[in-house]
């Protein structure tokens, strides 16, 4: 990730705060399970208290990654309509003709599929690229070529 704090689509907004809800009422319920450290238990008894003390770290860590996302998303400008981006929405043309318009974003989103990740070989070969640029990637089948046709809205038209 770069020092500069990067947007996230509504969808990933969405999806993160959900996360948050379920992982702290997880974590409510992993904190009411753990008992007085004073009780004296045999030793399955603490070691099973040892992995739910565990499990609360892990839940913490995992609270903070997300409260931290999330602030960050909130500090972020908007994307820019220059230069390709986390949070950019971008119309691409296919060698094929087929021209098609994603939005790159840092956290992959089910059924999302105008979603196109930053680490994925398309996000990797789109990021700092500007409008009439073109676009060389892998795929397990095949290299693909395209060109950037419009960053911004999708142009008239297209979905």
């Amino acid at each position: 990730m770069t020092s500069e704090p990067a947007p996230i689509s509504e969808a990933a907004r969405r999806a993160l705060e959900q996360e948050l809800a379920d992982i702290r009422a997880e974590r409510r319920t992993v904190a009411a399970t753990l008992r007085n450290t004073d009780t004296i238990g045999d030793h399955a008894d603490q070691a099973d208290e040892l992995q739910r003390a565990n499990d609360l770290e892990h839940l913490d860590a995992r609270i903070s990654e997300i409260t931290t996302r999330l602030g960050q998303a909130a500090d972020a400008s908007r994307p820019s309509t220059d230069v390709v981006g986390v949070g950019s929405t971008v119309t691409v043309r296919f060698a094929d003709g087929t021209v098609e318009t994603f939005q790159i974003g840092d956290v992959a989103e089910e059924l999302d599929q105008t979603l196109v990740t930053a680490d994925s070989p398309l996000g990797r070969a789109l990021l700092g690229r500007r409008a009439g640029d073109p676009v060389r990637y892998n795929t397990p089948e095949r290299k693909v070529t395209a060109v950037v046709v419009s960053l911004g809205t999708a142009p008239e038209g297209q979905a």
